[in-house]
């Protein structure tokens, strides 16, 4: 069965990476599995000078894996960035649940967090209107044709998550 994959979607400086501490911590809670993908616009860098996994890329290493007996890391070299389908169902075979963080664009399901302080528009509705929108976690009163969901209240959103994108599977 493929696996359940949602992508929180925000402007910046909404709350995404608050709320999803508080979910990711209740999911965990409950006993479920939980993988995340961060998407990240620019470029980044996790390794450093110095270090011999950095070398050992330098010098031209295309996949440099450092393990350790707590964890894991991979640097994989690429052209271009792979869909983030292609991520989920390459990486996360142990997990109930994925979630992303970002991916505006992307194809998966999303729930756009939406806080009045910061703007009154969604992305996800108003000039385009994203099919793949499943819920809106909010700070103030809205009316939609998904389901608004209380963006104070991670206990609530993660209902949703369990719900809709974990309970299906089992």
């Amino acid at each position: 069965m493929e696996k359940s994959a949602v992508s929180f979607v925000a402007k910046s400086g909404t709350g995404k990476t608050t709320l999803l501490e508080k979910v990711i911590a209740d999911l965990k809670g409950r006993g479920y599995r939980v993988g995340v993908i961060k998407h990240d616009a620019h470029r980044f860098d996790i390794d450093y000078p110095g270090k011999d996994s950095y070398r050992l890329t330098a010098a031209g290493a295309d996949t440099m894996l450092i393990c350790s007996p707590q964890k894991l890391a991979m640097i994989k070299q690429h052209e271009t960035a792979p869909n983030v389908e292609e991520l989920v169902a390459t990486y996360f075979n142990d997990v109930d649940i994925v979630i992303t963080e970002g991916y505006k664009m992307g194809g998966m399901p999303k729930i756009e967090l939406n806080r009045k302080e910061r703007s009154e528009t969604l992305i996800c509705r108003g000039e385009k209107n994203d099919p793949t929108l499943v819920a809106v976690a909010s700070d103030q009163p809205l009316t939609l044709d998904v389901p608004v969901l209380d963006l104070n209240n991670p206990a609530a959103v993660t209902d949703f998550l369990v719900e809709r994108f974990i309970r299906k599977e089992k």
